[in-house]
């Protein structure tokens, strides 16, 4: 495998499927999300995090942290420090800035793709690169 996956931290919090909450949302370790936030959605410190944003789940602001998962709809900026997982219902309205980034085939961006420059990565050829 060429890529080893760091182990996840664990989801502590929920906000649940009918919940709608107004304000930033801060958490440390692991947040999902099944309802509808309004406001600023982020990890608090350096250690690992996980944000998950369900199928049905909206975020109305903007998203960081280090892993995140979207399978719902984010009108907001997104930032993910380590990997963004774009999951075929997901639909991202904003820029979205990423480190390692997964899409899958129906997932939609509305906003720029950029990279995050966080330190030097090997080059990395495509196994069906015509490039010798």
């Amino acid at each position: 495998m060429w890529f080893k996956r760091k182990a996840q931290p664990p989801i502590r919090s929920l906000v649940g499927e009918g919940t709608r909450m107004e304000g930033e949302v801060s958490f440390t370790d692991g947040l999902r999300i099944d309802g509808e936030v309004h406001g600023d959605v982020r990890a608090m410190g350096d250690g690992p995090s996980l944000l998950v944003i369900s199928e049905k789940a909206r975020v109305h602001g903007r998203v960081k942290a280090g892993h995140v998962i979207i399978n719902g709809e984010v009108l907001g900026p997104v930032e993910a420090d380590d990997l963004l997982e774009l999951q075929p219902k997901a639909h991202v309205v904003g820029d979205v800035h990423y480190e390692l980034l997964e899409m899958h085939a129906g997932a939609r961006i509305e906003g720029e793709l950029r990279h995050l420059a966080t330190g030097a990565r090997p080059a990395l050829k495509l196994a069906a690169s015509n490039d010798a």
